[in-house]
């Protein structure tokens, strides 16, 4: 007796415990739909800058640009020699050195960058350079929207690509006008930005939308237990800063920027008819529509038949003659789909494909679907 009751509560214990695993695994898989609000908005001043800078490579074997045409290269270089304080002017007509080329110098300063901070740079020629390879970036100023110097850069350079070859033929793989320096930028002045001071701030939606607005503005009142947080527009968040987050502004959105929602979005198909890609949302639905595929294909063959004449003829010859052979395809095989109303994207896919629809007349087909009225979704074409 005590031992069957032992196997009949084992035997409870085991169901109780998969209804409770089968409960968590149910209630966490919403979960993992959701997303961080740091992966769908962006925080007021928490932003990249871009910068920018002019300069010359050296160094190169006799891939850089010529002298000849590339007048802002002579230019430079003869600015850059006369700073170290030799003077070329009298012999500017007499440089002709292909080891130099003049070269755009960007990167991206980050957010809240220091002082003597590094930075990667990325170079490309703008003259007739033909390669980087080898190459060494002299020291260029890096300058901002607003014309300030925030970065230098310098250093040698690392190229992806190469060409070779000779005189019948040449192999190029990637680019080898194109180079990058890892760490090649230090940063000489900061971005004045307090952001400990803020009293309030916004919160910057990359997609907007309504709904996702509202439902972020939720998570963070939910969070806070205070109405802190109001959207103003369908891409911003309005958030003023509660009293116990005072001078403490990096703790509040290390918060709430692990807080989850989930991402609403319009119905919307986008068409690339270059590519001819095709990209749906799975909130795509169409009413009850009739559908049919038919291309005309006319397929023109052209055959080359020997006549000779007949056997003992004095008077014939042997000629050739052509014979063309003329084939229409009106698509009679093709059927007539019809899609039942509030159909989803995997059966509207489905559909199309047993119609043996191809990329480039799915596209048609959808523009006609959405002209017709049926489709619910917005139509960008690329």
């Amino acid at each position: 007796m005590i031992t069957g009751l032992g196997k009949t509560a084992r035997k409870a214990t085991m169901v109780v415990a998969l209804g409770l695993f089968a409960v968590l695994q149910l209630g966490t898989a919403p979960a993992q739909a959701q997303s961080r609000i740091k992966d769908i908005a962006d925080f007021e001043g928490v932003r990249d800058n871009m910068l920018v800078g002019y300069g010359l490579v050296v160094g190169l074997n006799g891939t850089g640009d010529d002298l000849g045409d590339a007048d802002f290269t002579r230019q430079s270089l003869v600015a850059m020699l006369e700073r170290l304080g030799i003077n070329v002017r009298d012999q500017i007509d007499d440089l002709d050195s292909d080891n130099i080329a003049a070269v755009m110098v960007t990167s991206t300063l980050p957010p809240f960058s220091r002082q003597g901070s590094r930075i990667d740079v990325n170079i490309s020629a703008i003259g007739t350079a033909e390669s980087l390879q080898g190459g060494t970036l002299l020291v260029t100023p890096m300058v901002g929207a607003d014309g300030e110097v925030y970065a230098v850069a310098q250093g040698n350079l690392a190229v992806g690509g190469f060409s070779a070859g000779g005189n019948a033929e040449t192999v190029v793989k990637g680019v080898p006008t194109s180079a990058r320096i890892a760490n090649g930028g230090i940063v000489e002045r900061e971005i004045d930005f307090n952001l400990n001071s803020m009293q309030d701030m916004s919160v910057v939606l990359r997609n907007p939308d309504f709904t996702t607005a509202r439902r972020v503005s939720d998570a963070i009142n939910a969070y806070l237990g205070e109405v802190a947080a109001r959207p103003s527009d369908p891409g911003t968040v309005r958030l003023s800063i509660p009293e116990r987050y005072n001078q403490n502004v990096v703790s509040l959105l290390t918060d709430i920027e692990q807080l989850r929602v989930e991402p609403d979005q319009i119905a919307r198909v986008v068409i690339d008819e270059n590519t001819g890609t095709i990209v749906m949302g799975e909130n795509v639905r169409i009413n009850r529509v009739a559908i049919a595929q038919g291309n005309l294909t006319i397929r023109v063959t052209e055959t080359q038949q020997v006549s000779q004449p007949s056997p003992f003829s004095q008077t014939g010859t042997t000629q050739t003659v052509d014979r063309t052979n003329v084939a229409v395809d009106e698509g009679e095989d093709n059927q007539l789909g019809i899609m039942d109303g509030g159909v989803s994207l995997q059966e509207l896919v489905n559909g199309l494909n047993s119609l043996g629809v191809g990329p480039r007349d799915m596209i048609t087909i959808l523009q006609a679907i959405k002209t017709s009225g049926a489709l619910q979704a917005e139509i960008e074409v690329m």
